[in-house]
């Protein structure tokens, strides 16, 4: 097989939640850049349809904005999903939050906002759509899920985010679950793990750990765009055909070689 048919995407339809910005706006301009066909989802409407509008000049993307927090906005996102498309080639679960606290003031609200929307509205999107992988997958070519962990899963983070370190080990293990359950209905789950990429959420850490983080990391930077579209474009095409419940560290060293 042609290196351009092995890491092709072309004319795949892809779902991507966080698609907004950060790391799920890399991913979503990459899949479109490369001519899959991608709907995207974020809680801000306004900023989601703004960016579905600016990669539909390159190809292909629609909004449709939903909050999966929420297990009514699940279904109802799930729905307008399958309504427009009966086949879904891809779902990157992107959409995440975190929430940093000091132990002793850490509160019920921090850890119930990212548990829903880091863990439980993976589980339970991907059981919503799950018609819609099931028929565009075959024996030949696996429908894929891709679900975004974060090297705080793997490893002890010097921020006291506990319940998103929690929530991210726990997406990691709940994909090799899925990946586990769902590889005999053609459909392959594999995870990725970022270090640190450029988003609101790595924005919002003071800037004395920002530089430590990058100081600490092996190839002294953070990632890029063409750091994440490479690992996604892959995950999404038939070049990860025999992957199933990997887990792939794109950190630049910080966590990998400690």
């Amino acid at each position: 097989m042609k290196i351009e048919d092995l890491f092709s995407v072309r004319g795949k339809l892809a779902v991507v939640t966080g698609g907004s910005r950060g790391i799920g706006e890399m991913i979503a301009r990459a899949l479109v850049e490369n001519g899959a066909r991608v709907i995207i989802t974020a809680r801000n409407a306004a900023v989601c349809d703004g960016l579905a509008a600016e990669l539909s000049k390159i190809g292909e993307c629609v909004s449709i904005p939903a909050d999966l927090s929420k297990m009514a906005e699940i279904e109802r996102f799930a729905g307008e999903v399958l309504a427009r498309e009966p086949k879904i080639d891809i779902l990157f679960n992107n959409a995440g939050a975190s929430w940093g606290a000091p132990f002793d003031d850490f509160p019920e609200s921090g850890w119930d906002k990212v548990m829903d929307l880091n863990v439980k509205s993976i589980f339970f999107l991907t059981q919503k759509l799950i018609k819609g992988l099931e028929a565009a997958g075959s024996a030949e070519d696996n429908a894929r899920v891709i679900n975004i962990g974060s090297i705080d899963g793997q490893h002890i983070s010097d921020l006291e985010t506990y319940s998103y370190a929690a929530s991210k080990a726990a997406v990691l293990h709940m994909t090799k679950m899925m990946a586990k359950f769902l590889a005999g209905r053609h459909i392959a789950c594999n995870a990725i793990a970022p270090g640190f990429f450029p988003s609101k959420m790595t924005a919002a850490i003071a800037e004395e750990f920002q530089v430590a983080f990058r100081d600490a990391t092996p190839m002294q930077r953070w990632g890029n765009a063409n750091d994440m579209a490479g690992v996604a474009l892959f995950l999404s095409s038939r070049a990860s055909a025999y992957l199933c419940g990997s887990v792939i560290t794109v950190d630049g060293g910080y966590a990998t070689t400690v």
